[in-house]
């Protein structure tokens, strides 16, 4: 199980990196609930179904996650990630995140029931120069 859901959540942040769709990833009845940053950086925006999760995911610009820690405890993980996100190919804006999830079997295959984001820290870089798409 721990290896499926490891493949789920790496699943997710190379679906996110590469501009497809998160849905398949979720249940059905899936929620991903956001944080509203700079200002508020505990998950806040309750974001529930299909249509809800395509339109908060949609829209981001370029990002680069690496997932850096995950530790999972039957149905639920804590996941460690980096997330870069490209703005005007100049400033290379990274959150230190968590996501706390729970998951659940449909069919057979894991999927993610809830996803919690929060932000631990943001921070800005220069960017010298980002590869386009």
């Amino acid at each position: 199980m721990t290896w499926e859901l490891s493949q789920l959540v790496h699943r997710y942040a190379a679906s996110i990196d590469d501009r497809r769709s998160v849905v398949p990833l979720f249940t059905p009845d899936g929620v991903l609930v956001t944080p509203d940053p700079p200002t508020v950086l505990d998950p806040v925006h309750e974001h529930v179904g299909p249509e809800a999760i395509a339109a908060a995911t949609s829209g981001l610009p370029r990002t680069f996650h690496a997932i850096v820690g995950e530790v999972y405890d039957g149905e639920r993980g804590r996941i460690a990630c980096v997330a870069h996100h490209v703005i005007d190919n100049k400033t290379d804006l990274v959150w230190h995140l968590r996501y706390l999830d729970d998951y659940r079997q449909v069919d057979g295959v894991w999927l993610i029931a809830r996803r919690r984001l929060s932000i631990d820290l943001i921070e800005t870089r220069p960017l010298k120069r980002a590869r386009t798409p």
